[in-house]
C-alpha cells in the first residue's frame, strides 16, 4: 500500500475585494500518495494556482478565506501559526514559480540565493558545507559551478528554470509543485527542463504536483491527472485512465483533448472548446460547464452534479449518472 503525503479535504477558497466575493477553489478533495507525480490541468482561471498557493499558505492574508483540510503526513497545515509553516515553506513542500524571468531575485548572486534556503533550513551549517550542497546542487540541475557568482540577467530563460529548480530542490522537499514550469521557454528547452525534473523526481523520491495546460508534458511526466474547471475536480484518474479514449469521459476533457493537433490524423481544423472560463464570482448554477458544454441537458443547468466512482477513479458529470453514481 502506498503511503498518504498529502490529502484535501472539502478545500474551498474565497477572495473579497471592493464587496465582490470570488469562489476560485469549491470544495476540492484530493489524494497524492509518496513518490507519485499528479498533474493539475485546466484552463487559464480554473483555480490550479490558488490551490497549489493555499498549501504554501501564501494566499493574500486579507482578501482571501481558506476552508476545509489540507493534510501533509498527517498534519493540517491550515491550523498552523506563520512561524510553524515557514519551517515547512522550502525544507519539506517546495515551489517553482510560473515565471522564472521574474522570480528569481536580480541583485543577488544565483549561488547566494540556493544559500539561502539552505542556511535558513539549517541552523549552524558550516559555511564550506553550504558551498558544497550549492556546487551539488547547481550540478544536479546541469549548470556550472563556476557560474554561482552570476546574476541572474546573465542567465537565459531556460538557464534561469534550471536556478529556480535548484532552490525548490536545495533542502530535498517531500513535495514539489511545479506551476507551468515550462510557460516561458521555447520547445526545445521545454523537453529539456521536463526531462531534468523527470530524472530529479525519480532521483529524489519526492512527490510532485504539476501544474499545466499542456497534456503532452502531462503524458511524459504524471502518474495521476486531476482535470481542473472552474475551481472544481471534475475527472481524476491515472494517466492510462485519463487518456484512454475509448472510456468515457468529461466532456471538458474530450474538448481538452480535441484542442491538441494528432500527427496521426489528418484534419482541416482543430474543435476547440467554446466560450470563456466563468469569472469566480459570477459561477453559473449546476454544472459550471454546462453554458460552453456540447451535450447540455437541462437537469445539468441546477443542483448538485452527481459523481461517478470507479476505484480511485472519478467523474464528475450527469452522463455518467446512470452507472453508480453518488452525489
Amino acid at each position: 500500500m502506498s503511503e498518504t503525503l498529502l490529502e484535501l479535504k472539502d478545500l474551498s477558497v474565497r477572495y473579497t475585494t471592493d464587496g465582490i466575493i470570488s469562489r476560485a477553489v469549491n470544495h476540492v478533495n484530493l489524494k497524492l500518495n509518496k513518490g507519485e507525480v499528479l498533474g493539475l490541468v485546466g484552463e487559464t482561471g480554473a483555480g490550479k494556482t490558488t490551490t497549489a498557493l493555499s498549501l504554501l499558505s501564501l494566499l493574500p492574508k486579507y482578501t482571501s478565506e481558506v476552508e476545509g483540510e489540507i493534510l501533509f503526513q498527517g498534519k493540517d497545515l491550515l491550523k498552523l501559526d506563520e512561524k510553524e509553516i515557514r519551517k515547512i515553506r522550502g525544507r519539506h513542500i517546495s515551489m517553482i514559480f510560473q515565471d522564472p524571468m521574474t522570480s528569481l531575485n536580480p541583485v543577488f548572486r544565483i549561488g547566494e540565493q540556493i544559500a539561502d534556503v539552505i542556511r535558513i533550513h539549517n541552523e549552524g551549517i558550516h559555511p564550506q558545507e553550504v558551498s558544497d550542497r550549492v556546487d551539488s546542487i547547481l550540478s544536479m540541475v546541469g549548470i556550472p559551478t563556476s557560474r554561482k557568482r552570476e546574476f541572474p540577467h546573465q542567465f537565459s530563460g531556460g538557464m534561469k528554470q534550471r536556478v529556480m529548480i535548484a532552490i525548490a530542490i536545495a533542502c530535498n522537499p517531500d513535495l514539489l509543485i511545479a506551476d507551468e514550469p515550462t510557460t516561458a521557454l521555447d520547445v526545445t528547452i521545454q523537453a529539456q527542463v521536463i526531462k531534468m525534473m523527470r530524472n530529479l523526481q525519480r532521483e529524489l523520491h519526492s512527490s510532485v504536483i504539476l501544474i499545466t495546460h499542456d497534456l503532452g508534458i502531462v503524458a511524459n511526466f504524471c502518474d495521476k491527472v486531476a482535470i481542473m474547471y472552474a475551481g472544481e475536480i471534475i475527472e481524476y484518474g491515472t494517466l492510462e485512465e485519463i487518456f484512454d479514449k475509448s472510456r468515457p469521459h468529461h466532456p471538458y476533457t474530450k474538448g481538452l483533448f480535441g484542442s491538441i493537433p494528432n500527427i496521426n490524423e489528418k484534419t482541416d481544423r482543430l474543435h476547440p472548446i467554446f466560450g470563456l472560463t466563468p469569472h469566480p464570482s459570477e459561477l453559473p448554477s449546476g454544472c459550471k460547464f454546462h453554458p460552453r458544454c456540447p451535450q447540455c441537458m437541462e437537469v445539468c443547468k441546477e443542483g448538485n452534479v452527481p459523481v461517478y466512482y470507479e476505484g480511485d477513479y472519478k467523474c464528475q458529470c450527469w452522463l455518467l449518472a446512470g452507472k453508480e453514481a453518488a452525489v
